[in-house]
């Protein structure tokens, strides 16, 4: 029964993950943290958000920027190391209040100021990349703080999904590399479930491309922004 809802949720994370540019880990870690500590369910998260990140490049990889990726990742990486590593030594619940007040009066004054952008540029981007990988090593949904950047550049959804997902997986590597080092493993039904898992969270992914395809341009920015949105007030509300 377990691993068949770990199953579900890895298609489910995966698809609204792909669609959205990140929301993978704000849907499994919840889940797997019913059954194992932090360290193991960010662990085995990161390593379904890695393969979910590969499955976006393939699926998406007409819209590659390579300036874009590299002014969020290089700033990125270092972030992330920092905030993987304290992740074993603070508690993340005031950080995570914070980040959903922030995330919900964001989306409020875009809703309210749909017109809202900013041009590309390194500082901004290095700016969005740090942050994104710190709060992705604290606990693994920087992913949100990486949209809230990327959707104020009103990007094409193919290049906004891509950019997102090259940076997460800069990311995604940095911060496993991390736990493993800090000694966080895999329990034997998860480790075992991989060859399940894998395959499912391409499937999730798959599946949203198709939906993703249908979504037109000038809305497809509103949906982001309510997953956003979400995901504050999940920040905000859920201990």
């Amino acid at each position: 029964m377990e691993i068949s809802l770990i199953l579900i949720i890895v298609i489910i994370a995966s698809g609204v993950g792909t669609m959205t540019g990140f929301g993978t880990s704000t849907i499994m870690v919840p889940v797997m943290l019913l059954f194992y500590p932090v360290p193991q369910t960010l662990f085995f998260v990161g390593i379904i958000h890695f393969f979910g990140n590969v499955w976006k490049l393939l699926l998406f990889r007409k819209g590659v920027r390579w300036r874009l990726i590299l002014s969020f990742g290089v700033p990125g990486i270092v972030a992330t190391y920092l905030g993987a590593s304290l992740v074993f030594n603070i508690s993340a619940i005031v950080l995570s209040k914070i980040l959903g007040c922030f995330l919900i009066l964001y989306v409020v004054y875009l809703l309210a100021k749909s017109s809202f952008k900013v041009k590309p540029n390194l500082i901004f981007g290095a700016c969005g990349g740090a942050l994104s990988g710190f709060l992705a090593g604290v606990f693994g949904i920087g992913g949100a703080v990486r949209g809230l950047f990327l959707t104020a550049f009103d990007l094409p959804k193919a290049v906004y999904i891509a950019t997102a997902g090259s940076i997460a997986l800069f990311i995604d590597a940095t911060r496993l590399a991390t736990y493993f080092t800090n000694g966080a493993r895999l329990p034997t039904p998860l480790l075992y479930g991989l060859p399940l898992f894998i395959p499912a969270s391409f499937l999730g992914a798959a599946v949203a491309k198709r939906i993703v395809d249908r979504i037109p341009q000038e809305h497809f920015r509103k949906i982001v922004a309510v997953f956003l949105l979400l995901v504050g007030i999940k920040l905000l509300l859920v201990p």
